[in-house]
């Protein structure tokens, strides 16, 4: 394989013209930079500009201003021919005559590949994704799963700079997605290649990435590992938009350095502190339902919702006008609390997070 390609997005904007003649900004003026061999995951809701991200990198779609850099090159002006990139489609798009061998080798015989460099590419990519036996299959007698592995071989085999997937997972039903992201990360760390990857599946983007970049109306909200993602956001909609939320207003008491302590309806905490603030400002801060704590006597609260889930339990308990969400791991031989009845409860310093 070459070695894995940075790609680079500088003002990168992308405008439509509706039938009625008004302009729809669809991707704002981004910034992004991915490392070669990267593994970058684009999240949003519907909307958000992350498939015409995706298709302007491709080649799809041209840009109304801004550039795309594969490697040293910008490539915003070519066709997707032009580009050293290879896309894996959410619909296969296999060619449905044609068995597995053929579907793989189809863009090496449009190069005019020699016959053998054809053959060895093909072998290797089937080996590689323990697909020797289904090489004489037509897709017709394939199930959605192996198709899409058929779809990232021929993607592969093409040997691109950079690979990029449009919600490849999304046909496939919830035990077969697991397996296959599973298998595409595998893939990807094998190969090395810098893969750009589009979904709205939260927990898809959280399993499978080096880096999750969170898109809104078009802008990019925040970029980071999935774990800065989570612990870290950078502002409500990011915080609600991954996993499940407590967002609660705050007061800060005291500041020193980059910790800070906080009161939260009356109860002092010590965190830390990712931007500047003085004593009395007011905040909000973020609290993740596993960051709550059942039986730390600092607020009694009524519970309102309670759901034994197995390796959990779920809590929504009614605490100064809202509801705050719980989730308590490993629940075995402790008490569960039924809806109705009053529990105490704390939150973990460690995981507050003041936004």
């Amino acid at each position: 394989m070459k070695s894995p390609k940075r790609v680079l997005l500088r003002n990168l904007n992308k405008t439509f013209i509706t039938s009625e003649n008004n302009q729809v900004v669809a991707v704002n003026n981004i910034d992004l930079d991915i490392l070669p061999g990267e593994f970058v995951t684009m999240l949003g809701p519907s909307g958000c500009g992350k498939t015409t991200t995706l298709r302007m990198i491709a080649g799809f779609e041209m840009p109304t201003e801004g550039e795309v850099f594969i490697g040293e090159e910008d490539v915003a002006s070519k066709s997707p021919d032009k580009r050293d990139t290879a896309m894996v489609f959410q619909n296969y798009a296999l060619f449905p005559h044609m068995n597995v061998y053929d579907n793989i080798a189809y863009g090496l015989k449009i190069q005019k590949r020699p016959k053998q460099e054809v053959q060895e590419r093909v072998q290797r990519i089937l080996t590689m994704m323990k697909m020797e036996d289904f090489a004489k299959r037509v897709p017709a007698q394939m199930s959605g799963g192996q198709q899409q592995r058929v779809s990232l071989a021929r993607a592969l085999v093409m040997e691109p700079g950079v690979l990029l997937f449009d919600e490849p997972l999304s046909n496939l039903d919830a035990k077969l997605r697991i397996h296959m992201r599973d298998e595409i990360r595998r893939i990807q760390k094998t190969v090395g290649i810098t893969s750009i990857y589009v979904t709205h599946d939260q927990e898809e983007a959280m399993a499978i990435s080096d880096k999750v970049v969170i898109m809104n109306n078009g802008n990019i909200e925040q970029a980071g590992s999935p774990q800065e993602i989570y612990q870290h956001p950078v502002n409500e909609f990011v915080a609600n938009f991954i996993g499940r939320a407590n967002i609660l207003d705050a007061q800060i008491v005291s500041v020193e350095g980059n910790k800070a302590v906080i009161s939260v309806y009356g109860i002092h905490y010590t965190v830390n502190l990712q931007k500047s603030y003085q004593p009395k400002d007011e905040v909000r801060v973020v609290i993740r339902p596993e960051g709550v704590i059942v039986g730390k006597e600092d607020y009694l609260v009524n519970v309102a919702k309670s759901i034994y889930m197995g390796n959990n339990h779920e809590y929504a308990v009614e605490f100064f006008g809202k509801l705050v969400e719980i989730s308590e791991s490993n629940p075995a031989g402790k008490r569960i609390y039924q809806t109705g009845e009053s529990m105490n409860i704390g939150f973990d310093e460690d995981a507050i997070h003041v936004l």
